[in-house]
């Protein structure tokens, strides 16, 4: 369950960022291997935090390493942060966003994604997505 305001028993183990990259009104899904944590679903590129790293270095780097796109950090907007409960775990999990005007080429990582989709949001709200990504998809769009 996420959270806009830090519930008062919050314990976070960690944090993640994620990025919602937009190419004509549409975005960049990744398809989940089946042996990672939710697996066979759909997610946008996100990662963990590793420590002593900055947030927006590791949104960089976590898009190069699951797209192969190399996105300047000044491309890439933060929008803010929710606070996300789990049944054995807390976390803060970090929201940015970057347009694209060129169609990109996807290299995915195979080791963490099987496959890649652009699609609307309306479509991505459809499909089975890494849990409460659709209320971040919602919040994030204002639907």
């Amino acid at each position: 369950m996420i959270y806009q305001e830090q519930p008062e028993d919050f314990n976070p183990k960690f944090e993640v960022v994620s990025c919602f990259v937009d190419y004509e009104g549409k975005i960049l899904l990744l398809h989940r291997q089946d042996h990672k944590p939710e697996g066979n679903t759909w997610g946008v590129p996100a990662g963990k935090v590793d420590e002593g790293e900055k947030i927006l270095d590791t949104i960089v780097r976590e898009i190069r390493e699951e797209t192969g796109l190399e996105i300047p950090s000044s491309k890439i907007s933060y929008f803010g942060k929710v606070y996300v409960k789990f049944p054995n775990y807390d976390f803060v999990y970090h929201m940015f966003d970057t347009k694209l005007t060129i169609k990109p080429q996807i290299t995915i990582n195979n080791t963490e994604h099987k496959d890649y989709k652009w699609i609307s949001i309306s479509e991505a709200l459809e499909m089975p997505l890494i849990q409460d990504l659709d209320d971040c998809i919602k919040l994030f769009y204002k639907i």
